[in-house]
């Protein structure tokens, strides 16, 4: 088990180079730079920019290097400093601008993450149980509405029904007087207050498609002859089910945590403009149409290693629960 995590951790690495490679690479790939930008902003505005202020800043900031130098500086800085470079729109170090948003964003991922399976595993395991009863038909039902129902649509029908119904408003994580207030019990108290509703509308989807996973996988091995065999020794029904066929039917819905992160990562920043939500999903768009390429490649840096990292934890939970994952030499 211990050279399977070691060798898991390894992997990460490399992944986790290619994926700074091909953020930044990404982000380079639109025609011009934010200064190309931001002088499109002032002819829009029938401004104009001094040549000689446009090479200062494009020396300045590195602009007119190569592609490759520019990386290679970018992650330089990253790995011996902990420096994620300068953000030109914002005109503040990328790190201060990312601090508490990476936190919230990261608490709100896995927490929907949480809330899936909480929700979808009782779920699957009763539709398969309770095979065509009006039960298994209703979760059906919710399931379809939950996969058809885009997040940022079930964002703002629960936003209307809220305003309109309670006169309350759903949108931010905390409340006006906690907002810029330094952390204590009382704002994470009020965190906790806030951030049930986006982690529902984020989790909605992967409870819908896990639940399904979770009934088909079920099904399969309710009817094969280790389970008969277990019934007919008098094993009762509830102990049954949760000892043998949930313990290798749960294989794959562990294992969908791989994909689930990345898709509650990338709903996040639709939900989080609809939602007004101090995560990093708002400055991700705004760093991306103005071009601020160290912000927007710092945001997509941080957010795949957040997925990369669920990916990790989702290979070693499964390896925990079925030994045969554990692989020799």
């Amino acid at each position: 088990m211990l050279s399977y995590i070691i060798r898991r951790v390894v992997l990460m690495i490399p992944t986790l180079v290619a994926i700074s490679i091909v953020s930044f690479v990404i982000i380079q790939l639109p025609p011009g730079d934010y200064l190309t930008s931001m002088i499109t902003a002032a002819a829009a505005q029938g401004e104009t920019i001094d040549p000689a202020e446009l090479a200062r800043l494009r020396e300045r900031y590195g602009l007119d290097l190569p592609v490759y130098e520019q990386y290679l500086r970018w992650m330089g800085n990253i790995l011996l400093h902990g420096d994620f470079g300068y953000s030109f729109q914002w005109n503040r170090p990328v790190s201060e601008l990312l601090g508490q948003r990476v936190f919230l964003t990261a608490l709100l991922s896995y927490s929907s993450i949480l809330f899936v399976w909480a929700v979808a595993l009782p779920l699957g395991i009763y539709a398969a149980v309770r095979k065509y009863s009006w039960g298994d038909y209703l979760t059906a039902a919710f399931g379809f509405i939950g996969l058809a129902t885009p997040d940022f649509m079930l964002a703002l029908v629960l936003m209307y029904v809220m305003f309109a119904f309670f006169n309350q408003s759903v949108g931010g994580l905390f409340s006006p007087q906690f907002v810029d207030a330094p952390w204590s019990l009382a704002k994470a108290w009020d965190l906790l207050k806030h951030i049930w509703i986006p982690m529902i509308i984020l989790g909605t989807n992967g409870v819908a498609s896990l639940t399904r996973i979770m009934r088909a996988n079920l099904l399969d091995e309710l009817h094969k002859p280790y389970v008969l065999t277990a019934r007919a020794k008098g094993l009762s029904e509830p102990r049954l089910i949760l000892k043998y066929p949930t313990r290798i039917a749960i294989n794959p819905f562990i294992s969908g945590i791989g994909g689930l992160l990345p898709a509650v990562l990338g709903g996040e920043t639709i939900v989080a403009v609809v939602l007004s939500l101090p995560t990093t999903g708002p400055l991700l768009l705004n760093a991306l149409m103005s071009q601020d390429m160290y912000l927007a490649g710092s945001i997509i840096l941080i957010t795949s290693t957040l997925a990369v990292i669920g990916v990790l934890l989702s290979d070693l939970v499964l390896a925990w629960v079925d030994p045969r994952i554990r692989y020799e030499r």
